[in-house]
């Protein structure tokens, strides 16, 4: 297949890279910096500056998964916006050249967030359930999977990937968790009562690649593990993993204080469920947060 990535020089992005690399697939990734995408992706995988740049040839698949980091600084007015076209604004740009071409994908599978949801409470979520707040990440959320949503008007299959919090060993969530607890000064965030949904990079390129793989694959899917946790056992489990204590709470008047809007979305959750991923026969290779941390906080062989 030749497969087109928006966000491939993310950590979701160049975990896809190495994995269909290796199966043999031809890449392209749409990046505002092409001259590093073979450094970061792959010698064999193309970068492109412009939609245009990519020709004429055969499209087999796109993966849309741009997007500004949605945590890493207070939502100003001028950060929601970057969020917003980082975002829905860039999907826009996709469908427009998907529109002008004769050959057309058969999928697009474009990102998403458990965010869709709002702050959910104790509510158990699955893909059949409407959001429970209208939040902005729920917003956000919303408009960048209906924007995604216009490509079945094109005859395009469209997989909408509402990801929960991705663990890896080299980036993301987990490696900005990593100092303060192995110093000794991690702890939960809030109440800690609030549900944390995640999932291991193994097996979001996993589920992602099952889905490109399913012929029938529609519409939304959670993509975390079956087991989510409350945010104070995701803190404890990483304390055990790393033989530490996790007895420093982050106080949310503080978070709050600091960081205003955004701090909801970290004392806020959502308890989702990969209902429908598990239907369709996916396989979660990490089911439980313990088993997760031991792998991703392993020493390297």
């Amino acid at each position: 297949m030749h497969i087109l990535l928006t966000g491939g020089t993310g950590l979701i992005g160049r975990a896809l890279c190495r994995h269909w690399l290796s199966q043999g697939h031809r890449l392209s990734v749409w990046s505002r910096t092409p001259e590093r995408v073979s450094e970061l992706c792959g010698a064999q995988v193309r970068g492109i500056g412009r939609l245009e740049d990519y020709g004429d040839e055969p499209l087999d698949a796109v993966i849309n998964l741009a997007g500004a980091p949605i945590a890493d600084r207070p939502w100003t007015h001028k950060r929601k916006l970057e969020l917003w076209n980082s975002r829905i604004g860039l999907t826009e740009q996709l469908l427009s050249w998907l529109e002008q071409r004769q050959q057309r994908p058969r999928v697009l599978l474009s990102g998403s967030a458990v965010g869709w949801y709002g702050d959910a409470g104790e509510h158990e979520l699955r893909e059949t359930d409407p959001p429970v707040c209208e939040d902005f990440a729920a917003q956000l959320c919303g408009a960048w999977e209906e924007t995604a949503l216009r490509a079945e008007g094109l005859g395009i299959a469209v997989v909408l990937l509402r990801t929960g919090l991705v663990l890896a060993p080299d980036g993301g969530f987990l490696k900005r968790l990593l100092l303060p607890f192995r110093l000794g000064l991690g702890g939960p965030v809030g109440s800690g009562r609030q549900w944390m949904p995640w999932i291991h990079l193994e097996d979001e390129i996993g589920l992602i690649d099952f889905l490109l793989r399913q012929e029938g694959a529609r519409g939304p899917y959670n993509a975390c593990a079956p087991q989510p946790v409350r945010n104070k056992a995701f803190a404890k489990a990483l304390g055990r993993a790393l033989r530490r204590p996790a007895l420093f709470p982050v106080p949310g008047f503080l978070l709050k204080a600091g960081l205003g809007e955004l701090s909801e979305l970290l004392l806020g959750g959502q308890k989702a469920l990969p209902q429908r991923a598990l239907d369709d026969g996916y396989h979660f290779r990490f089911t439980d947060i313990d088993s997760a941390l031991a792998d991703l906080l392993k020493d390297p062989a």
